[in-house]
């Protein structure tokens, strides 16, 4: 359905959002949409930080706990 608009259809879009929303609030809405996508991203980092950092902290532990016999076979 989606798949037959084209160009012109979409340049008519555009077009018509302008007129119904002017060009202040698409401006700011894009800008919330920006902040947005930022948030999103550095969510995204801080928790595969966090996994990493619990994932290492769980790799020393394991090794800490190895008896030291253990660690003189290896």
């Amino acid at each position: 359905m989606l798949n037959n608009i084209g160009l012109p259809g979409l340049l008519l879009i555009a077009v018509v959002v302008l007129v119904l929303f002017g060009r202040g609030k698409i401006s700011s809405l894009m800008g919330e949409v920006g902040k947005g996508i930022t948030s999103f991203k550095k969510g995204v980092k801080d928790g595969t930080d966090e996994i990493e950092n619990a994932s290492n902290d769980d790799d020393a532990q394991v090794r800490d706990v190895t008896p030291k016999a253990d660690k003189d076979k290896v």
